[in-house]
C-alpha cells in the first residue's frame, strides 16, 4: 500500500470528522455561549475523553498494535484470532468495572478535576451529573480502539477514521433537536457522548467480520490471563500509560488551575483546543496511525534500514504540513474563531480570550505532531523505557511554566505551557533516537528546511495581508466572514505549495509503500 494514499485516505476521513465538529462546535457555542453550563459539560467531557486518549488509543494501542503485528506475521490467524479473542475478554470486564466504579465516583472526580467548583453548588452538582451520564464513553470507545487496532493492521485505514464522525452527528442531532425535552438543556449534550460512542461501536462490527476477525469474548478469564501475548501487552501497557499521555495529563491539571480563573476559562482553552486538533488530528494522529503498522513490520524482519527512512518521510511530512499550519493558526486565529464561534451567546470579548489560547497553544503544534509521529518509533520496538522517561521530563516542565505562566498570562499561560513542554517532548524523543542508532537522517535536510522557510515567509504575507483589520471580522455577517476565509485560506495555501513548487518540491518525492 501506497503510504501517502493511505495518510490522504485518513486525513480525508479525519478532515469531514473535524468539519463535523466544528459544525458541533458551532452549534453548542451558538446555544450554550461560554459560561456555567458549558464548563460543567467540558469538565464531565474531558473526564471520559482523557481516559479515552490515555487508555484507549494511547497506552493500548501502542501495546496492541506491535504484538499484533507481530502475531499477524509470524503466528497465522489461528493465533492471532485466539490473542484477540483473550484481550478483548479481560478488557471488557475491566472496561465494566472501570465504567461502573466511575459513575459511581463521580462527586470525588469532578471534585479532583475541577476542585474550584466547589464552592460553586450548582455548577458542581450539574458537573457531576454530566459526568454518570457521559462515563461510559470510556468503555465503549476502548473497544472500538480494539476494534480499529485490528483494522489498522490489516491496513483497513478508512473505517477507524471515519469512525469520529459518528460522535459529532449525535452532538449536532441532540443540540439542534433534543435540547427542549431536557431540563437542564446541557444534558442533551451529555447523551449525545453516550448515544455517539454506542454507534461508534457498531460500525467497527461489520468491518471486522469482513476480515474475520470479529472478536469472540467469553469469561474464562483465567485462561485469557494465561496467554503469553496478554502478558507482554499488559507488561507494555503500564510504562506507555505515562509515556503517550502526558499531554493529556497536562490537560487534565490545566483544568484544575482553569477552574479557579474566571468564568468561561475552561471554554476558552476548549475551543480554542478544537481548532488545533484540527491539524493535530489530519497529520499527527494520522502519521502516527499509518506509521506504527509498518515500522512493527519493518522490526519483526529486522529492516532497519527501512526503518529509519520510514521515520525520515514521517519527520519531513510533518514539517512541510505542520508549520504553515501552525503559522497560519497565529495569523488567522480572530477570523477563525469569530466565523465559528462568534455567533448568539459567544460574545466579541470571548473571541479575543480564545484567541489567546489559540495562539499559545499553535506555537507548540509542530511539536505536539512531531511527538505522535517520533513516540512510535519507540514503541514499534516495544521499547516504553525511554518515551517515559522523557514523558516524565516534559511534565515536570509543563507545571513548572504554568505556575510561571498563569499570573500573568491567565488561561492562555495554561496553553502556553503544553505548547512548549511538547516541543521539549519532541527534541528529546528525536536525541534519544539518534543516540540509540535508530534513525538517521536522509540527505537533503539543509537544503529541505530552507526551502520551507522562504514558503512559509510568502504565506504568511498573502494571509497577513488579505486578512484585513480584526476588527472587520467581529462586526461582518457570518456570510462576509465565511466568504472572506473562503478565499484567503486558498490563498494561503496557494501561496505556500506554488512557493515549494518553485523551488523544486514535486509530490511524487513524498511518495512511499508500506512495509511488508
Amino acid at each position: 500500500m501506497n503510504l501517502l494514499r493511505a495518510l490522504a485516505t485518513v486525513s480525508g476521513m479525519t478532515l469531514l470528522s473535524r468539519v463535523l465538529g466544528f459544525a458541533r462546535d458551532f452549534v453548542i457555542a451558538r446555544t450554550f455561549g461560554a459560561g456555567m453550563a458549558t464548563d460543567a459539560f467540558f469538565v464531565a467531557f474531558k473526564l471520559p475523553n482523557l481516559l479515552r486518549r490515555m487508555f484507549a488509543e494511547g497506552a493500548f494501542s501502542q501495546a496492541f498494535v506491535p504484538i499484533l503485528g507481530e502475531y499477524k506475521n509470524a503466528r497465522g490467524d489461528v493465533e492471532t484470532l485466539r490473542l484477540i479473542d483473550h484481550v478483548c475478554s479481560l478488557l471488557s470486564m475491566a472496561l465494566f468495572f472501570i465504567t461502573a466504579l466511575g459513575i459511581a465516583a463521580a462527586p470525588i472526580l469532578v471534585w479532583i478535576s475541577a476542585p474550584g467548583y466547589v464552592n460553586e453548588p450548582g455548577k458542581f452538582e450539574l458537573t457531576v451529573t454530566l459526568t454518570r451520564i457521559t462515563f461510559p464513553y470510556i468503555l465503549f470507545m476502548s473497544l472500538v480502539a480494539l476494534a480499529g487496532g485490528i483494522l489498522n493492521t490489516w491496513s483497513r485505514f478508512a473505517i477507524p477514521a471515519f469512525t469520529p464522525v459518528l460522535l459529532n452527528l449525535a452532538f449536532i442531532g441532540m443540540a439542534l433537536f433534543a435540547v427542549p425535552y431536557f431540563d437542564p438543556p446541557v444534558l442533551a449534550l451529555a447523551w449525545a457522548v453516550f448515544i455517539g460512542g454506542l454507534l461508534q461501536l457498531g460500525l467497527q462490527i461489520p468491518a471486522l467480520r469482513r476480515i474475520r476477525m470479529l472478536p469472540r469474548p467469553s469469561f474464562k478469564l483465567r485462561e485469557a490471563w494465561a496467554d503469553p501475548g496478554v502478558r507482554r501487552i499488559l507488561a507494555l501497557m503500564g510504562p506507555a500509560l505515562i509515556g503517550v499521555s502526558v499531554s493529556q495529563v497536562s490537560l487534565l491539571i490545566n483544568t484544575i488551575f482553569a477552574s479557579f480563573l474566571a468564568t468561561g476559562s475552561v471554554s476558552w482553552l476548549y475551543y480554542a483546543d478544537r481548532l488545533m486538533e484540527f491539524p493535530s488530528g489530519m497529520l499527527g494522529a494520522a502519521l502516527g496511525t499509518i506509521l506504527l503498522p509498518s515500522l512493527s513490520r519493518c522490526h519483526a524482519t529486522g529492516d532497519q534500514a527501512e526503518y529509519s527512512r520510514l521515520l525520515d518521510w514521517g519527520l519531513r511530512l510533518t514539517l512541510l504540513l505542520a508549520m504553515p499550519a501552525a503559522l497560519g493558526l497565529c495569523i488567522l486565529a480572530v477570523p477563525l474563531i469569530a466565523t465559528l464561534f462568534h455567533h448568539g451567546a459567544f460574545s466579541a470579548d470571548d473571541v479575543f480570550r480564545t484567541r489567546e489560547a489559540l495562539v499559545a497553544y499553535a506555537i507548540g503544534l509542530t511539536g505536539l505532531i512531531l511527538v505522535k509521529v517520533l513516540a512510535p518509533g519507540f514503541y514499534a520496538r516495544q521499547n516504553v523505557r525511554t518515551p517515559v522517561k522523557i514523558a516524565l521530563i516534559s511534565l515536570t516542565a509543563t507545571q513548572l511554566m504554568n505556575l510561571a505562566f498563569i499570573g500573568w498570562l491567565a488561561h492562555a499561560g495554561l496553553a502556553l505551557s503544553i505548547g512548549l513542554a511538547a516541543c521539549l517532548n519532541a527534541v528529546l524523543l528525536y536525541r534519544g533516537l539518534r543516540q540509540q542508532a535508530i534513525y538517521t537522517p536522509q540527505a537533503g535536510w539543509t537544503v529541505f528546511t530552507a526551502k520551507l522557510v522562504v514558503a512559509l515567509f510568502v504565506m504568511g504575507g498573502a494571509l497577513y495581508f488579505g486578512m484585513g483589520q480584526e476588527g472587520q471580522w467581529l462586526a461582518a455577517s457570518f456570510s462576509q466572514r465565511t466568504l472572506h476565509l473562503c478565499w484567503l485560506v486558498p490563498l494561503g495555501a496557494t501561496a505556500y505549495f506554488a512557493t515549494l513548487w518553485l523551488l523544486g518540491f514535486r509530490l511524487r518525492d513524498f511518495r512511499r509503500q508500506a512495509a511488508r
